[in-house]
């Protein structure tokens, strides 16, 4: 909370009023920027953990390609821009705001954030690959047998461990106070 003095005649009067109305403009974009992408992000990430539980094994080739093609176009199409809409504005928010430069919690959400970017990026190529080669093995461009060794080993363990440090990051964020001081 940050006070604000308000004289009405009789003196000044101290009022709290809540930090977010107290924010410059940009420093409230960014904020807002950071949240949708974390929203997106761990809505993605949750969507491909459950598609990965449901995929068929590669032998049922046509539900096997429809269930790797949603993941790959998930990944194309709400993984990526979450990341970059997460992992930017944090990082513009912790270079402008001189209050960030000193608070190590600050400095833990960066530190987390970039390895959330480097798992995100670890989880989806393969996604996406495998995508594009079942599709490819659907319309008989490919043999349908190596579809089995594209998948990539612990795809879910990653993408678990992803949404456990996400979920840490937006904790940290709104009891960073409470947790660090």
């Amino acid at each position: 909370m940050t006070r604000v003095v308000r004289d009405n005649g009789d003196g000044p009067d101290w009022t709290k009023r809540p930090r977010a109305l107290a924010l410059p403009p940009m420093q409230r974009l960014l904020k807002f920027g950071h949240t949708m992408g974390a929203i997106g992000l761990m809505g993605a990430l949750a969507c491909l953990l459950v598609l990965d539980h449901l995929a068929p094994p590669p032998s049922d080739l046509k539900s096997f390609a429809l269930m790797r093609g949603a993941m790959a176009e998930i990944t194309t199409w709400v993984l990526f821009p979450s990341l970059l809409l997460t992992l930017a504005p944090g990082l513009l928010s912790l270079s402008v705001t001189p209050a960030f430069h000193n608070a190590g919690w600050v400095w833990a959400k960066a530190a987390s954030g970039i390895l959330v970017f480097a798992g995100g990026l670890h989880v989806a190529g393969p996604l996406q690959d495998l995508g594009r080669q079942s599709a490819e093995a659907l319309a008989g461009r490919l043999d349908p047998a190596t579809l089995a060794e594209s998948i990539a080993p612990g795809e879910a363990r990653t993408m678990w461990m992803l949404l456990a440090v996400s979920t840490a990051n937006v904790v940290l964020g709104i009891w960073r106070g409470r947790i660090l001081r």
